[in-house]
């Protein structure tokens, strides 16, 4: 069973017209993952590689798809856990920087620190030499043109969000049995300047222990805040629930409880994986024993050769 490696592009609603472009882009990350974990590389090194891959295509929210605050900026959170040790690093409201998700990493190799936030975020970036980018290139039209749409007085802002490409994430075991998550986003459509949702929170957008397995959820943020619900579905887990079932019956009670929908992808030491939504769609893929699975749509799971290039 083992490696496996299972990634996420987000929950909502999406347009007909981009369905194709998140659909590939995931089978195509988690290519990427799979191969680092069939040469014998690490959990962490897969999941980072995934969500760097989707970061780098604007048809997400994240990295060079982020949706835009209420100014017209673009700040961005991440986080990376690693199953084996419980170290973690995050990072929240970050700008310029072209992947979050490394940045994260480096707050959880480099310092004993879980989470930096904005300037200190940058300075950090700084000193450990990574590249600053132009924010104009982590904004494409497609963001744009929503960002004013919803500036609009008659905008409503349930419909508003349903369109969004949403948060990217992977989990994965390795052979050594390791496990690893990592979220990556630009948040909220029109968020509040300096608004940090739940990805860069350890055990709401992200949770990874070797014992029990690994989440990396996306979706309404506050939600998932209020139910820790990757923290959630790993307890379902101790109880004895399978993957499946514990992301059920945790993203039931963040719909019942706090009102929010939204999606996991979730793994378990023996590397048996789950792709669970509650809202309309989550576009997912994941990769084990060389075949691809993936799917978008409730009930949906199609397969194909982890060779396959479409």
């Amino acid at each position: 069973m083992l490696p496996v490696l299972v990634v996420h592009g987000g929950a909502g609603l999406i347009p007909k017209e981009r369905v194709e472009l998140s659909s590939s882009g995931v089978r195509s990350a988690a290519r990427g993952g799979y191969t680092i974990l069939q040469g014998g590389g690490s959990a962490m090194d897969a999941v980072v590689e995934a969500v760097t891959q989707l970061e780098n295509n604007p048809a997400y929210n994240a990295g060079c798809g982020s949706v835009l605050n209420v100014k017209g900026e673009v700040e961005m959170d991440a986080i990376v856990m690693d199953g084996k040790t419980l170290a973690s690093g995050a990072v929240s409201a970050v700008r310029n920087i072209a992947n979050p998700v490394q940045l994260a990493r480096l707050v959880m190799d480099k310092t004993s620190h879980l989470c930096l936030t904005a300037q200190g975020a940058g300075q950090f970036a700084r000193a450990m030499g990574v590249i600053e980018v132009p924010e104009e290139s982590l904004i494409t039209d497609y963001a744009r043109m929503r960002w004013k749409k919803n500036l609009a007085p008659d905008a409503n802002p349930v419909e508003s969000q349903m369109g969004k490409m949403g948060t990217v994430g992977a989990v994965a075991v390795d052979v050594e049995g390791n496990i690893a998550c990592a979220t990556s986003t630009g948040g909220m459509l029109n968020k509040m300047e300096g608004r940090v949702g739940d990805t860069a929170c350890i055990g709401c957008g992200g949770y990874a222990d070797n014992t029990v397995g690994a989440v990396s959820p996306t979706g309404h943020g506050e939600a998932i805040m209020k139910v820790t619900l990757a923290r959630l579905i790993l307890f379902h887990m101790e109880q004895g629930q399978s993957a499946e079932a514990a992301s059920d019956l945790a993203l039931a009670t963040m719909k019942s409880r706090a009102g929010g929908l939204g999606g996991v992808v979730t793994v378990d030491p023996q590397g048996r994986w789950a792709a669970r939504f509650s809202s309309r769609q989550m576009s997912w893929a994941a990769a084990q024993k060389d075949t691809l699975h993936y799917g978008l749509n409730a009930g949906e799971h199609f397969t194909q050769s982890i060779d396959d290039p479409h």
